[in-house]
Parts: C-alpha cells; sequence; structure tokens
C-alpha cells in the first residue's frame, strides 16, 4: 500500500548535470556518506545514506540547500538539481554557481505554493526547452486536486526525462531514504565516503585538470576566481554559524577552502616555473 501524503517519510535525491567521475571529487569534499550513480546522458545521482534532517534536527529542504550550493559552486560548470519532500510539503532545490538558489514547493496534497517565475527560471538555468519543456512544467504549478506532492515530483522527473534524465530503475522521489539507498546499492551505484582534505583535494583537481577548467587553475583567472570564491564564502560560514545551520556552514567552509586552494595552487605553481 502506498503512503499518503500525510505520512510520506523525509527524503532527498540530487540529481547532477554531469557525468559521475565529474561529480565525485565535489560530492567527496561534503564529506556525507553517499551513493553515487549515472542517470543518463551527462546526468548523475546522489542518494544520501544518512538521515541528517532527523540526526541533527535541521528540515530535509535545508539541509539539502546547502548540499546544493555547496556542490554548484564547487562544479562551477554544470547545476545540481536537489528533489526533497518531507510528511507536509515536497519541492526542488536547483543551484548553479554563484547565482541564488530557485526553489518551488508543493504542500502534501499537492497545493503549489511557489511563484510561476521560480519554474521559469528553473527550466532557463536547467537548459531545458523554452517552449515545449516549459509548457510540461506549467500544470505542476495550477491546482489539482488528483495530484499529491508525491505527483507533482513524479511528473517533474517526467518532464527531465525529455532532457535526457534517466534515473535508475525503482529509485523514485517520495521513498523513504532506506528504500531509496537499498535501490540505489542493488542497481550498483557507487559508495563515497567523505575523504581527507588532501585526498579529495587531489582527485578534485586532477578532474579539474583534465577537463574545461584547466586553465582556471592558474593565471589572472584563478587568482580571480579565488578572491571572489573567498569574498563570498567567508561571510556566508560566519552567517551559518549564528544560526547553527550546518548546511550553510559546509557551503562557506567549502567556498572558503575552495579560494584558499586556489589561490595557493597558483602561487605555488609559479614559484616552481
Amino acid at each position: 500500500m502506498n503512503a499518503t501524503p500525510g505520512s510520506r517519510p523525509a527524503g532527498a535525491l540530487l540529481l547532477c548535470r554531469a557525468e559521475p567521475p565529474a561529480v565525485r571529487p565535489p560530492a567527496r569534499l561534503l564529506r556525507e556518506q553517499l551513493l553515487l550513480a549515472p542517470a543518463g546522458p551527462d546526468w548523475s545521482v546522489l542518494v544520501p545514506e544518512g538521515k541528517p534532517w532527523l540526526d541533527d534536527g535541521e528540515p530535509v529542504e535545508r539541509v539539502v540547500t546547502g548540499w546544493a550550493t555547496a556542490l554548484a559552486v564547487s562544479a562551477a560548470t554544470w547545476p545540481v538539481l536537489a528533489l526533497w519532500w518531507d510528511a507536509e510539503r515536497a519541492g526542488l532545490i536547483l543551484a548553479a554557481g554563484f547565482r541564488r538558489t530557485v526553489g518551488y514547493t508543493w504542500l502534501a496534497d499537492g497545493t503549489p505554493v511557489g511563484e510561476d517565475e521560480a519554474m521559469r527560471t528553473f527550466a532557463a538555468r536547467l537548459g531545458l526547452d523554452p517552449v515545449l519543456d516549459i509548457q510540461a512544467l506549467e500544470p505542476l504549478t495550477r491546482p489539482d486536486p488528483d495530484a499529491d506532492a508525491h505527483a507533482r515530483l513524479v511528473g517533474l522527473i517526467a518532464v527531465l526525462t525529455r532532457a535526457g534524465l534517466a534515473l535508475p530503475t525503482g529509485l523514485s522521489p517520495g521513498d523513504g531514504a532506506d528504500r531509496l539507498r537499498s535501490v540505489a546499492r542493488a542497481q550498483g551505484a557507487e559508495q563515497l565516503e567523505g575523504s581527507g582534505w588532501r585526498d579529495a583535494v587531489r582527485a578534485e583537481l586532477d578532474a579539474v585538470e583534465g577537463g574545461r577548467l584547466g586553465p582556471y587553475l592558474r593565471g589572472p583567472r584563478a587568482r580571480l576566481l579565488g578572491a571572489a570564491q573567498l569574498a563570498a564564502g567567508v561571510p556566508l560560514l560566519l552567517w551559518g554559524a549564528g544560526r547553527r545551520s550546518g548546511g550553510w556552514v559546509t557551503a562557506g567552509a567549502l567556498l572558503v577552502a575552495h579560494g584558499a586552494l586556489g589561490l595557493a595552487y597558483d602561487r605555488l605553481r609559479d614559484d616552481a616555473a
């Protein structure tokens, strides 16, 4: 028997617009236990193994917002879509680089409580078709007594399949964290664990140097990017610490670490040259 809208357990999925090799290094820097699996051409999915929204008492929406923001800032070139749900609501959070996150929420019975403009911004930043996909998303923003929050998330996934998303068989938004974890493992998902900073940084540099961001590791662009990350990360870290928000503290710490490491790497490479 399916759970009723008001009894669904809390859970979340992180959908990344990139292949697993690109997602792996920044995901490890989150220092969370995650499962990573391919989810279609140029898509990956991260499944949390733990339930910090229960252990730490933070709302699931706030937790995944911090994760998505940290991943997107670290990646810089691909967006991160967090889908989340609990007994009362469900929604999406889209993070793309240093841009302000975009979110949309539905009550458990499917009532939309977001703004139409947010959904259009979501589609644009995710690179969806400006006509066909926008038309397909519009029903999700209208009242529908036959569609609860779970149905809204399933409808959203259906739209994203037009952009190449293909979740592993059995992985469905709305399920509890335990079931998502077991399904992901059964489909061969890779287990990621928070590694030491040295290993994580080395893995990330290897991935970046072999990709399109290689030129940003050294020279004026690298120094500009590092300074911008520090300028954004320090106040975000302090703001999150003042409010005891683990998600925002993680995002700020990641920004500060990236900025400092970027500047240090550029300096060391210049000294070694």
